[in-house]
This record gives structure tokens, C-alpha cells and sequence, in this order.
């Protein structure tokens, strides 16, 4: 007589840049991990991520137990059995690594989230950047555009550069011309980098006044971890990440869809 394996549990989260998928088992430790550029059919992305995630976890789909989405297409995943907001799933995904009171940072390639947790992990307030670029993953991209670079090379360039240029202006098409007035002058491509990345941190510091324990999460975090190092800095004190901090939004709704299939007591 064969036994069921143990049941999974999947959490979708469908960014408008990638779209990141994470399958647990029931004690809440990561069976496999995807992420894949979201593209323009999400619906289609996140069964890509599904299927790729049972096959690394060595699972079928009769395995998976419930599946929770989050994240902006999260009602574009067609077999999810329910869904949640980022703001919750970002949350519980950085408390279930870090148990006490919070305020996390998610920097994301369209917007970014500064969420307040207290010590038992309830929400105590949340902030979102919706109305424009500056602050995000998007701005950064138009920044490594400017200066010609790929933008895999800015993490490596701003840790290795002395200084940061500070940018005045937040607005991604100002601080395009300021780039371009700080290369006329002959200001190296290094300093500008970290100039860019202190301005997304501006952009956060600016929506909220960052108190008690930092914790940063995003894939724009997981691609340039310098970021954590320059916030440190401009905070005076260390900031926290996750392990694999582009996947906490994921990992929020998979822990979720576990509670959600835990039997009533």
C-alpha cells in the first residue's frame, strides 16, 4: 500500500516585472523556488513557474494542497484557490524569517512598499509609491540606460565606488539630465551608480522615518545588495534581509495558503 507524500502549499507572486513562485511543505520550509520575467501573459507565466516548481521539487500537482497569489496580477493566476494582498504577503514573509516588530522594506521594479509590523507580527500601518518611478527597480534600469551599462554591472560598480553623487531630483526624467550634466563634467560612471541607488533610498526615507529594526526584501535588494549596505549607512545601524529576499512576497502567500488549509481548532 503506497503512502501520500506530504501535501504542499504554493504561493504566487505576479510582479509587473517577474513573477516569483514558492512551494512548501507543512512545516513552512521552501521545497523549490522559481521566478520568471512576468512578460505579458501572466496567467501563462504562472503556470510556467507551477510546473517548474513541481518538477524541481519532484512533486505532481495532486501534491500541492492550496495555492494562494498576491502580488499586482495576482487575479490573473488561474488556479489559485485564493488570493492576498502584497502588503500582507510581504509581511508575514519577512516576519517568518525575522519574529519582532519591523518596518519592511520592499523595492520592487514598479513600486515600492514600507510596511510597519509590530512584535506579535500584526500590521500596524503601511505606505505605497505608486505614482510614479522614482524609488523602484524601473528607475534604476533608466539610470543603467543613461550611462550604457547592463544592469547587472550597478551592484558591483556602486560597491566599489568612493562616493556617491547625490541626485536632486527624484523624478526619473530630471535625474536623467543631471546624469547626463555629472558625465559632461567628467564625474566617473561608478559614483554615479551609487548616486542612483542613494536616491532610491532617499525616496524611501522620504515616505517614512524607518524606526526600529529595518528589513529589506524585493528582487530589486536581491539583485543589488549594496543597497542594504547604503541604508545601513545612511541609517546609522544594520538593516536585516531575508535569505532569498525576492521571494518574500511569495513565500507570505504560501505560508498563507497553510493557514488557510490547517484544519479549524
Amino acid at each position: 500500500m503506497s503512502v501520500a507524500a506530504p501535501p504542499l502549499f504554493c504561493g504566487v507572486d505576479v510582479g509587473a516585472s517577474a513573477t516569483k513562485l514558492v512551494l512548501i511543505d507543512g512545516t513552512g520550509e521552501a521545497r523549490s523556488r522559481v521566478v520568471r520575467p512576468s512578460g505579458v501573459d501572466y496567467s501563462a507565466t504562472a503556470a510556467g513557474c507551477l510546473a517548474e516548481a513541481l518538477e524541481r521539487a519532484g512533486a505532481g500537482r495532486d501534491a500541492v494542497a492550496r495555492v494562494v497569489s498576491t502580488g499586482y496580477g495576482r487575479h490573473n493566476v488561474e488556479f489559485r484557490d485564493g488570493s492576498m494582498t502584497e502588503i500582507h504577503c510581504h509581511g508575514l514573509g519577512c516576519y517568518h524569517h525575522f519574529p519582532l516588530a519591523q518596518t519592511v522594506i520592499d523595492i520592487g521594479g514598479q513600486d515600492n512598499k514600507v510596511i510597519r509590523l509590530a512584535a506579535g507580527g500584526q500590521r500596524v500601518d503601511f505606505k505605497m509609491n505608486r505614482k510614479c518611478a522614482a524609488g523602484t527597480g524601473a528607475f534604476l534600469e533608466e539610470m543603467a540606460l543613461r550611462l550604457a551599462i547592463d544592469p547587472a554591472q550597478m551592484n558591483g560598480l556602486a560597491a566599489g565606488a568612493a562616493e556617491a553623487v547625490r541626485l536632486n531630483s527624484f523624478c526619473t526624467v530630471f535625474a536623467k539630465t543631471e546624469i547626463l550634466a555629472h558625465l559632461r563634467r567628467g564625474v566617473d560612471v561608478a559614483s554615479l551608480v551609487k548616486g542612483a541607488f542613494l536616491s532610491v533610498i532617499n525616496r524611501v526615507t522620504e515616505m517614512d522615518p524607518l524606526q526600529g529594526e529595518v528589513v529589506l526584501s524585493g528582487g530589486v535588494v536581491a539583485h543589488n545588495p549594496v543597497i542594504a549596505e547604503i541604508l545601513a549607512e545612511q541609517l546609522g545601524r544594520p538593516v536585516r534581509v531575508p535569505p532569498w529576499p525576492q521571494f518574500a512576497g511569495a513565500l507570505g502567500a504560501a505560508l498563507t495558503a497553510l493557514k488557510q488549509a490547517a484544519p479549524a481548532s
